[in-house]
């Protein structure tokens, strides 16, 4: 296991700008005194029960991080992160702990479970969050608010997870949600009328002012045409994990899966020292997006199309250790 002192020494800061270099675990930098935070609790763990758990997450991290080394080797680009990049990082001061939240893995639980966690007391039970309420901007304080400095701080002594999820299966629930839903008409607008203007032919006026019966095949047309990421950024529930989180310039302390999203959850609220008054709320959803349904969206796609929308999504699947989907049909 990465000890403390290994973790820090590989840290380096995001923006160019000296930081103060100080103790990470000195008391002072503990928002609660005379207590560990969760970042200590990980890699200095007290429960020798987890030890099995901590080794995972280790395997994850190190997944993530041979990614990183070998994508950096094979190209010659080097981006340095901004603070509009750190958007999706949801900082809790309390618990000193950011959550980079990807839209389509439990996020809006998980957004609820940060609503109790820097709330003060104001709520007890995620459930009783509204979805909407939870999607608010100014219900939760993200990392780009800060100063440089303040940034590069809380990157260094704070907890950073996110969760991940197959990324066809999450780009499916992505389609689902926001395609075929009547509600979504925002959505219809923005994307749906410009997918149909650009890859349905003879299509209807209706068709052309409503956007709102996109195919699954057509949506792939729109993620896979050269001008598409040209005219704008991908939206961000069907933005890459590693382009809204950016792991390869953040070391990320746990990986959390939706395959395993309870158990990888209350093990974050475990580290944090909540797990006695606040869990990670379940419940069966019927209209979930399986392996099985992933793979019934993807028989109408051509095997070129399919490898093209593959090289898109090809970092997620190879950071976070997903197989190549049986069912595709690679060129």
């Amino acid at each position: 296991m990465t000890s403390v002192k290994d973790y820090f020494n590989c840290f380096s800061p995001l923006f160019p700008l000296s930081v103060i270099h100080r103790n990470p675990f000195a008391p002072d930098v503990c928002c609660r005194k005379g207590s560990r935070n969760a970042l200590q609790e990980l890699y200095n763990p007290t429960q020798l029960e987890y030890s099995s758990t901590a080794a995972l997450h280790q395997m994850r991290r190190d997944q993530v991080s041979d990614t990183c080394r070998a994508y950096s080797a094979s190209s010659r680009k080097r981006r340095v992160l901004t603070p509009s990049d750190l958007k999706h990082l949801v900082v809790d001061e309390d618990h000193e702990m950011i959550y980079c939240y990807v839209p389509k893995v439990a996020c809006t639980n998980w957004k609820r479970v940060m609503m109790v966690l820097t709330g003060r007391g104001k709520y007890s039970d995620p459930m009783d969050i509204a979805p909407s309420e939870a999607h608010i901007p100014s219900n939760l304080k993200t990392l780009n608010q800060y100063s440089i400095p303040e940034i590069n701080h809380r990157l260094k002594s704070y907890l950073k997870f996110l969760f991940v999820r197959e990324p066809f299966e999450r780009l499916v629930s992505a389609y689902r949600n926001k395609f075929t839903r009547k509600y979504n008409t925002s959505f219809h607008k923005r994307f749906g009328t410009k997918i149909v203007r650009r890859h349905r032919k003879n299509a209807t006026q209706e068709a052309l002012h409503s956007g709102s019966d996109v195919k699954f095949e057509e949506f792939v047309g729109y993620l896979i045409h050269p001008t598409t990421q040209k005219e704008e950024p991908f939206n961000e529930h069907w933005q890459t994990i590693y382009s809204l989180c950016h792991p390869c310039h953040i070391r990320y302390d746990l990986v959390g899966k939706y395959e395993t999203l309870e158990e990888d959850s209350n093990y974050i609220l475990r580290l944090a020292g909540v797990i006695d008054y606040l869990r990670f709320p379940t419940y069966a959803k019927s209209t979930r997006t399986t392996d099985e349904m992933t793979a019934e969206f993807f028989q109408n796609i051509s095997s070129h199309h399919q490898t093209q929308l593959f090289e898109l999504y090809k970092f997620d699947f190879l950071m976070f250790n997903y197989t190549t989907p049986s069912y595709l049909k690679l060129d």
